[in-house]
């Protein structure tokens, strides 16, 4: 019988080993990406986004919220079920590859996307069927909060992406950069987790060894699919309105705008949903975890996002080949703070989820997906891709739903937990503003900002919240330990 502390230590040692993994792969990921900058176009970032929106949503159909089913279960999970999941999970895959092989040819008419679009669109169809064989091994070591035999397969894809991309990029191959390197990731990565997991594919189908994970199991999905109808269908109505050069220069600032979620965020959640999932029974216990959960991600997201804010101006400044993404600046600016509000309401939606909510969770899906199939496409109408970062602010205002929601599970006081960070965050902004006049310019200014930004709010938050920092570190660093 696992332990609460055994819990605490298990998390603990899987959010480190996740973020120290994120730190390597943003790192290189960041580096492939600022590269990519220098070599392709708008337009090409576009389609592959156009392209690659597709297949997410086919992931969506995928295995009916039974993977999601098998880390919620309560009990020790039976390899019939675990076996039943894989093959209905492969044969829906495979259904959906054939699908949109069939409505390959529609989709290149609609978009008016050249041939070598439609041949990346079946390269990451390709990649889509081998990533599908690594979810099984993936949900076994999640369960168990054993992230560590999943973070080397995603470092070898990662490292093998951005090496194959950036080089052929730079040799003048365009698209066909996309073609080679999403599918050498995604046959390493699954030959990579196969060999640290010893778990192996075996098709066997039972109805009677999976209806227990359906109740829950289908309510999850439909969550998901309402999030890919909010998330992935409405990029590809955008992709009509703004066209594809529009969807590249909203595909760039949103993959900065959130790259700080990327990085601290994930990893969190990733650990918090099983976390969270063994507490539901001690919501005591798991109201300690929720607060602590959102007091770390507001101390780590809140100044990254204000430092993005000051410091992409000057990089677009000093790097020349950076000045053909000066138009999506306003766009990256507005989806900071849309970005902020992410990083808590993910948080709460993930507890509800976790706790056997998901009903509400679902309900939650529903208004956000209507408000932003409706809001997205009226406001890119109006005012392009800045619209839809006007428009993801304005449906990230709705986050209090869930707030209240979970406030009626557990009594806690978010304002409370994120307001040394906001303070210490506000601080910091002011502080820079004050005195980007007198930093040099270039590289040097961009150094002066990051290192007097992080004095500011190391300071700041130190001054306004010494106690809770201090306890907090001594308990992450006493699970740590073990």
């Amino acid at each position: 019988m696992t332990t609460i502390q055994q819990l605490g230590h298990r998390a603990t040692k899987s959010v480190i080993a996740l973020t120290s993994r994120t730190f390597i792969l943003n790192v290189i990921n960041f580096l492939g990406a600022f590269v990519l900058t220098i070599f392709l176009t708008p337009r090409e970032f576009g389609i592959f986004i156009l392209t690659s929106t597709v297949v997410d949503i086919l992931t969506y159909f995928s295995d009916i919220g039974l993977a999601g089913a098998l880390i919620q279960k309560k009990t020790d999970l039976e390899k019939n079920e675990v076996n039943a999941t894989f093959t209905i999970q492969m044969g829906l895959v495979s259904s959906g590859i054939i699908v949109a092989l069939l409505f390959s040819k529609p989709i290149q008419t609609f978009y008016g996307i050249e041939n070598q679009g439609i041949f990346l669109f079946y390269a990451l169809l390709a990649a889509f069927f081998f990533s599908s064989l690594k979810t099984i091994p993936s949900v076994l070591s999640e369960r168990e909060l054993k992230f560590e035999k999943i973070i080397i397969p995603q470092i070898v894809e990662t490292i093998v992406f951005n090496v194959l991309i950036v080089t052929l990029a730079w040799r003048g191959f365009g698209l066909t950069s996309y073609i080679v390197a999403v599918l050498a990731r995604a046959l390493l990565g699954t030959l990579t987790i196969y060999l640290l997991v010893s778990w192996r594919p075996r098709l066997y189908f039972s109805l009677s060894a999976v209806k227990s994970l359906l109740s829950f199991g289908i309510t999850y999905q439909l969550n998901s699919l309402t999030a890919m109808f909010k998330d992935r269908v409405s990029l590809l109505i955008l992709g009509k309105i703004i066209g594809i050069e529009g969807m590249g220069i909203l595909g760039w600032a949103e993959k900065w705008a959130n790259l700080p979620l990327r990085y601290f965020l994930d990893s969190t959640v990733k650990v918090a949903f099983p976390l969270f999932s063994r507490l539901q029974n001690t919501l005591d216990k798991a109201k300690i975890a929720l607060d602590q959960a959102i007091y770390f991600i507001s101390v780590l997201v809140f100044p990254a996002l204000v430092g993005a804010y000051l410091v992409m101006p000057q990089i677009i400044e000093t790097i020349p080949q950076y000045t053909k993404w000066e138009p999506g600046l306003t766009t990256f600016n507005l989806l900071l703070i849309s970005a902020a509000i992410a990083s808590i309401s993910t948080f709460l939606t993930n507890f509800l989820t976790a706790i056997g909510k998901v009903k509400h969770v679902l309900a939650l899906m529903v208004m956000w997906t209507v408000l932003t199939l409706t809001l997205y496409p009226l406001f890119a109408l109006q005012f392009g891709y800045v619209g839809v970062a006007i428009a993801s602010i304005v449906v990230a205002f709705t986050s209090f739903v869930p707030y209240v929601l979970v406030k009626r599970v557990i009594p806690f006081n978010v304002v409370k937990l994120i307001a040394p960070a906001l303070v210490s965050s506000a601080i910091l902004l002011i502080g820079i503003k004050l005195s980007q006049p007198w930093f040099a310019s270039g590289i040097a200014g961009i150094i002066e900002t990051i290192t007097l930004g992080i004095l500011l709010y190391g300071g700041s938050l130190l001054l306004f919240d010494r106690a809770t920092l201090k306890t907090n570190i001594n308990k992450f660093i006493t699970y740590a330990k073990t």
